[in-house]
C-alpha cells in the first residue's frame, strides 16, 4: 500500500473506503506537504487557492492588531480541516487573519479546482466539508461568547487546567494570545493566583500548585 493510501486510511478512513469515483480523483489529487515548526501557513490579503486535511502537528489561525497584539482564532489539529481556507475558497475571498504552525506538521494539501468540483459532484463530500465548517464556526463563536462574557480570571484557569500539566511551559504572552487579552492582564491575574498559593512563577514556565483552587474559581 502506498505512503498516501496509509495516511488515508489512518486519519481519513470515510475517504478511503468511499466508492465515490469522485472521492477517489480528490485522493489522487491530493499532495501530501511538510511544514516546519513557526512556520507561516498564510497571510491577510493572500489568496486561497487549495484545501487542507491536517495530518500531523498544530496550526494556529490567528488575528494580529495595528499595535502588534495576537489574537488567537482557533487550532487545526490531526483530523480537522481549517474553516478559514474553507471559508475562503467558498467565497473567492482573501484571508483575513494569519496561520503559523506551532510545531511540525503535516497536512493533504488539494487544489482549489479539485476541490469545488468534488463539491459539485460528491454528496458525501458536501456534508463532510459542511459538517466540519459548521463545527469550527460553532467553536469559534463560543470563543468569542467566552472572550466577551466569561471573567478573564475564570478564562485563565480553565486554560490553564486545560494544558493538564504541573508545570506549564508558557510566556505570558502565549496565555494573552490563547485568551484574546493584553500580557498585561494575564501578568496580574497570574501574580494574584501566586499570592493566593495556587500557582509558581517561573521564567517561561508556571508551576500548578493548588490545583483544586483553580478548579473552584468557576463553580
Amino acid at each position: 500500500m502506498a505512503e498516501n493510501d496509509v495516511l488515508w486510511e489512518n486519519h481519513f478512513p470515510q475517504f478511503f473506503e468511499s466508492d465515490d469515483p469522485s472521492i477517489k480523483q480528490l485522493i489522487n489529487a491530493a499532495k501530501m506537504v511538510n511544514i516546519s515548526a513557526g512556520q507561516q501557513v498564510f497571510y491577510p490579503g493572500a489568496a486561497c487557492e487549495n484545501y487542507l486535511l491536517m495530518l500531523d502537528g498544530n496550526i494556529k489561525a490567528q488575528l494580529i492588531s495595528e499595535n502588534g497584539r495576537e489574537v488567537l482564532l482557533y487550532h487545526v489539529l490531526p483530523g480537522d480541516s481549517c474553516v478559514l481556507t474553507t471559508s475562503c475558497l467558498l467565497s473567492g475571498e482573501a484571508y483575513p487573519a494569519e496561520a503559523l504552525t506551532e510545531q511540525d506538521s503535516t497536512a493533504f494539501v488539494i487544489p482549489g479546482k479539485n476541490f469545488h468540483q468534488c463539491l459539485a459532484e460528491s454528496v458525501f463530500f458536501r456534508q463532510f466539508v459542511f459538517h466540519n465548517f459548521a463545527l469550527r464556526l460553532s467553536s469559534i463563536i463560543n470563543r468569542i461568547e467566552q472572550v466577551v462574557f466569561k471573567p478573564i480570571d475564570i478564562r485563565l484557569s480553565k486554560l490553564l487546567l486545560a494544558y493538564n500539566e504541573k508545570q506549564i511551559k508558557k510566556t505570558h504572552q502565549d496565555l494573552a494570545a490563547e485568551l484574546g487579552t493584553a500580557r498585561e492582564v494575564v501578568s496580574r491575574n497570574l501574580k494574584n493566583f501566586e499570592m493566593q498559593g495556587w500557582v509558581l512563577l517561573r521564567r517561561g514556565t508556571i508551576e500548578i500548585i493548588d490545583l483544586k483552587a483553580l478548579k473552584k474559581l468557576d463553580c
